[in-house]
């Protein structure tokens, strides 16, 4: 009998052991064996960036003074007092007040049970800092209201140097030309050392969005805009984005300045949403529109010239206007180049240039081409090709076989007449006198 029940009391002793995996057991963190740790105390950790409790800071290396923020919880049942925090940061990041310095921070002020609070650490980072995450540690002292002592808690954390983002905005050709439309292509870079995601781009202040505002901010709401927002993505650090519109700009804004203000909405290395402004620029040129017309041959005291006219059709003068004759294959003309000037826009500009050879004459068909050249009102130089194919025929010997008659005749014929009107003013006078 003692020896059954010395057996049976061992069975009941081992059972505990054979079944243990079988229930839900509390150990110490009251969870079993879980793969998260399950400590109770009256503080944890929320989270941990570079900035202040109202905004994340994009950071890179080498930069100074910047606040580092541990967002805490007090997850306790009473209130909490005097609350100060160590922060540890590895090696490349040291406390604004010098190397080798301890980096403190106290809270503003109290922390009620279940509300959050915050602690703010100025850090300088050092020169050679690479943009990736680090492990950080803080040590937070703080004191329960109606108990004495001091109860200290510490968290690991990681962050990150997300390096910064910095976006400008350019217009590939800031010049656009009025009473036509333009195409604008508009470069969006970043040229900083942080990604930016999801960009949004905006043109504001147009047509459609006046009519529901009071006041005008540019004068980008008197050009006519086909488009006005774009989705470009992601712009990686050191990269750039295009994009393209079409504006029509009318003759009033001609050598003023046309303020195209952009909204740029996007999220940083935080994955912050943010909205920044810029402004790109562009000056109106008056529009120079020439045409060549009337290109023929006459012949002039025993010269041949071309002689033709040029009519500018736009609303601004070119400036510092010269022609010049090209001859093609077929022909020997030689080349020749005229200054007119100015090109106005209120009258048509002629020009002629004599004819010479390369040699012998060659008479017939020959082709050439007028080539204008000017300037616009920002000195930028501008070519006009008009090609045209001419007759030049055989001058006449008359003038080299003898006198000019037509120079004699004419003379006679005038004193012919004027002896003829005198006979008969005698004759009048004559008749008048015997009545």
């Amino acid at each position: 009998m003692n020896l059954k029940l010395l057996l049976s009391l061992f069975v009941i002793g081992l059972l505990p052991f054979i079944f243990h995996n079988s229930y839900a057991q509390i150990t110490s963190g009251g969870f079993g064996n879980s793969p998260f740790e399950r400590d109770f105390g009256d503080v944890k950790f929320l989270d941990a960036y570079f900035g202040t409790s109202d905004e994340k800071f994009e950071v890179d290396s080498g930069s100074k003074n910047v606040p580092f923020t541990v967002i805490m919880a007090n997850v306790g049942t009473q209130d909490i007092t005097g609350i100060r925090g160590q922060l540890s940061l590895p090696l490349g990041f040291s406390s604004s007040d010098g190397p080798g310095s301890v980096i403190y921070a106290d809270a503003n002020s109290n922390s009620n049970a279940g509300e959050n609070f915050h602690l703010t650490f100025f850090v300088d980072i050092d020169n050679d800092v690479r943009i990736q995450q680090y492990p950080g540690a803080v040590k937070v002292d703080y004191s329960r209201l109606r108990e004495s002592g001091v109860r200290t808690s510490f968290e690991d954390f990681n962050f990150k140097v997300t390096g910064e983002s910095v976006i400008n905005v350019r217009a590939l050709n800031p010049f656009l030309t009025s009473l036509k439309q333009n195409h604008i292509i508009i470069e969006i870079s970043n040229d900083g050392t942080a990604p930016v995601s999801s960009v949004k781009i905006a043109l504001k202040n147009t047509q459609s969005e006046r009519a529901s505002t009071t006041q005008s901010v540019t004068n980008v709401e008197n050009v006519v805009i086909l488009n006005t927002d774009w989705q470009i993505g992601d712009i990686d650090a050191k990269s750039k984005k295009l994009i393209e519109l079409d504006v029509y700009v009318p003759t009033s804004l001609k050598g003023d300045t046309l303020r195209a203000p952009i909204e740029i909405t996007y999220f940083n290395a935080h994955g912050d949403k943010h909205t920044i402004s810029r402004i790109a620029d562009f000056f109106v040129k008056g529009l120079i529109d020439l045409l060549v017309y009337n290109v023929h041959v006459i012949e002039l005291s025993g010269t041949q010239m071309i002689i033709g006219e040029i009519i500018n059709e736009g609303n601004e003068d070119g400036l510092f206007g010269f022609v010049t004759l090209e001859s093609a294959e077929n022909s020997n003309i030689k080349s020749n180049t005229q200054f007119i000037d100015e090109i106005e826009t209120d009258a048509p500009v002629p020009f002629n240039i004599p004819i010479e050879f390369n040699g012998e004459p060659r008479y017939g068909e020959h082709d050439i081409t007028i080539i204008v050249r000017y300037k616009d009102s920002v000195r930028d130089e501008i070519f006009l090709t008009y090609d045209k194919t001419i007759f030049v025929q055989e001058l006449s010997n008359d003038n080299d076989n003898g006198p000019d008659f037509t120079m004699i005749i004419i003379p006679v014929i005038l004193v012919i007449g004027m002896g003829i009107y005198m006979i008969r003013r005698r004759k009048k006078t004559a008749i008048e006198a015997s009545n």
